[in-house]
C-alpha cells in the first residue's frame, strides 16, 4: 500500500488529476460535501490524505505518506528530509520582493542595511539576504503580509505571487524574484529505497506523464 499526501487550496484539482492519469482516482477530495481527510482509491491500493500545504512535508517526513504533492516554496522554506523527486510543471508561481509603488527602491540591493522585510517564508527571505550580503530584519507575519509596507511596519516584502493582482491592488509593486516555484512530487527516502508499496512504479508512471507533450 502507497500513501499519498495531497495539499489543500490551490494545488489540489491538477494533483488529483495528475494521480488519476496514472491509476489513482482521489476525486472524491474535489467533492466540496466530502469532510473526509483520509480516503482510498477504488482499488484500495493506495489512500491520500489531505493535508495543508505546509504539512505535507511533514507527513512524508515522519513516513505516515510516502510521496507528497508540494509547492517548491514550502519545500525551499521547510527544507525538509524528504526525496525531491519530480518538478511535475503545475502551479506557477515567484517568490518576490515587493515595495511600495511610490518607494525610490527598484531593486533588492538598494534596500537599506537593517531595514524590515515582512514575510511569512522566513528562511527564504532570510537566505536570499544574506546571498546578497545585505543586513535586514525578517518580520514574521502569517496573515495579509501586504499591510507591512502599508503601514509602515516594513520597508518591503517578500512574498509568492501568482498573477501579482493582490499587489497592484494594494498599490505594491514587485523589484525582485528569488525564484520560481511549481509543484514538486516529494518522497519519503527510505520508503523510496525499499519500494514500500511499489511506489517506485508510481514514481515512474508520474515522471512519464509529466514529460508527456501537451497535445
Amino acid at each position: 500500500m502507497i500513501t499519498v499526501a495531497l495539499p489543500k487550496g490551490g494545488l489540489l484539482k491538477d494533483s488529483i488529476r495528475m494521480l488519476k492519469a496514472v491509476g489513482l482516482d482521489f476525486s472524491a477530495f474535489l467533492d466540496e460535501s466530502n469532510r473526509q481527510l483520509e480516503i482510498w482509491d477504488a482499488s484500495h491500493q493506495a489512500k491520500a490524505l489531505l493535508v495543508r500545504n505546509y504539512d505535507v512535508p511533514v507527513y512524508v517526513e515522519y513516513g505516515q505518506a510516502q510521496l507528497g504533492v508540494v509547492g517548491y516554496d514550502v519545500f525551499r522554506e521547510k527544507q525538509p528530509r524528504v526525496a525531491h523527486l519530480i518538478d511535475l510543471g503545475f502551479g506557477h508561481c515567484r517568490m518576490s520582493i515587493a515595495v511600495k509603488a511610490d518607494s525610490p527602491y527598484r531593486s533588492a540591493r538598494q534596500l537599506p542595511p537593517h531595514c524590515r522585510i515582512a514575510s511569512k517564508f522566513v528562511r527564504c527571505a532570510h537566505d536570499y539576504f544574506q546571498s546578497i550580503d545585505l543586513p535586514v530584519e525578517i518580520v514574521p507575519l502569517y496573515g495579509s503580509v501586504e499591510l507591512g509596507p502599508i503601514t509602515g511596519m516594513s520597508e518591503a516584502i517578500v512574498d509568492l505571487v501568482a498573477t501579482g493582482r493582490t499587489l497592484q491592488e494594494n498599490n505594491l509593486v514587485e523589484i525582485e524574484t528569488l525564484f520560481d516555484s511549481t509543484a514538486r512530487l516529494i518522497g519519503h527516502p527510505l520508503s523510496y529505497r525499499l519500494n514500500e508499496g511499489n511506489m517506485q512504479s508510481v514514481i515512474e508512471s508520474i515522471r512519464q506523464q509529466v514529460s508527456q507533450p501537451v497535445a
